[in-house]
């Protein structure tokens, strides 16, 4: 895998512009923050998140990926503030569970998710590269 910075960008911080990968890809549906019996153990942003990534990691496992095969994550967001006010402890979970491998990502700000106790949501792409 490449990471795509053209030249003279200002490196991002916590994503990648973009990715080029070749080889086997799994794909990760939208996972929400409840645990292996789909019930949620908190209304917290940073520990739903923390469960979510918990959650991506186990069934990216499944297909044989890790979180170094990231390319591509889609973060949907019910609240734009809790997560802005929340970032360094959004930032460290993510640390702590998926270490400093950062695929391109899009966060959106959503009026609601199919869980009603849901406050994030987030899709991924791996690909295991062919290298």
């Amino acid at each position: 895998m490449k990471t795509l910075l053209p030249e003279g960008w200002v490196r991002p911080k916590g994503y990648s512009n973009g990715i080029k990968a070749s080889g086997d890809m799994v794909f990760v549906a939208g996972v929400v923050g409840w645990d292996e019996n789909e019930e949620f153990q908190s209304d917290d942003l940073v520990e739903q998140f923390r469960q979510v990534l918990l959650n991506t990691k186990a069934i990216m496992a499944e297909g044989g990926a890790g979180p170094e095969h990231m390319v591509r994550m889609t973060w949907y967001i019910t609240d734009k503030q809790e997560y802005l006010t929340r970032l360094r402890e959004v930032g460290q979970a993510y640390r702590d569970v998926m270490g400093k491998n950062y695929p391109a990502m899009a966060c959106v700000e959503v009026s609601g998710l199919m869980e009603d106790r849901a406050k994030i949501e987030i899709e991924t792409t791996c690909v295991i590269s062919a290298d």
